[in-house]
């Protein structure tokens, strides 16, 4: 069974930073975060593959994805954060590196910016 653990979250005042971390038990070709705070959808935070990264337009400037092959782990590293910002964060990880979708999730973790 594929595992995903998710930790780092957190209460964090308005301008601050907090760095969430997602640790697989497999190696995954495409490894994500996403969040959906109450009442919205999922959003789409940021993601990393073989080659390249990416961010949501929400997040671009103020969240840096990185990744640590060897240890399965990837972290997100979260600046100048809003209260909107304020939702769960959960890791999402793709094995397949010719399709987009993810297999596995993690059971999210949760952040709060306090305003």
């Amino acid at each position: 069974q594929v595992r995903l653990v998710e930790a780092g979250g957190g209460l964090v005042q308005v301008g601050g930073s907090l760095t969430l971390s997602c640790v697989a038990n497999v190696r995954a070709y495409r490894m994500a975060w996403f969040r959906q705070a109450p009442g919205k959808e999922r959003e789409f935070v940021a993601d990393v593959s073989g080659r390249s990264d990416n961010y949501g337009d929400s997040v671009k400037g103020r969240f840096t994805v990185t990744r640590d092959m060897a240890k399965n782990t990837v972290i997100l590293q979260m600046n100048n954060l809003k209260p909107d910002d304020t939702a769960i964060y959960y890791c999402a990880a793709g094995i397949d590196p010719f399709s987009s979708i993810f297999e596995s999730w993690g059971r999210g973790t949760q952040v709060t910016v306090s305003s």
